[in-house]
């Protein structure tokens, strides 16, 4: 996959998150042992698919032209992994939760918009 399907898929991903962390009511007992592994074989595949974006979207920010910089695809791929942990847990105020989320999209749209693709 290329750093637009990558970012589409990241955009999508976070949105659902999203909405989980909006309707699903908490907090979680953390110490729940059967939840740990429930989280950790539902995250797998998500938390792959940040580490494809983060590598893809480093490549593509290096080689070209563009607003984003390296430090923002890092600070972006970390708000993702910690939005996907909060949508289970749901131990951070909802207006942190929402300034990652808008913060992740920013950065996604960016790179949309400089790939002339939206």
């Amino acid at each position: 996959m290329n750093v637009i399907e990558l970012t589409h898929e990241l955009k999508q991903l976070i949105d659902e998150r999203h909405e989980k962390y909006m309707t699903t009511e908490g907090p979680v007992d953390k110490k729940d042992h059967d939840f740990f592994n429930r989280v950790k074989l539902e995250t797998q595949s998500m938390f792959e698919l940040t580490e494809k974006w983060r590598k893809a979207a480093e490549v593509y920010v290096k080689d070209r032209n563009v607003r984003v910089h390296p430090n923002q695809v890092s600070s972006t791929h970390e708000n993702v992994e910690m939005l996907i942990l909060h949508s289970y847990y749901l131990d951070v105020e909802k207006k942190r939760f929402k300034e990652l989320h808008q913060s992740s999209h920013y950065v996604l749209d960016m790179i949309l918009d400089d790939t002339n693709v939206k």
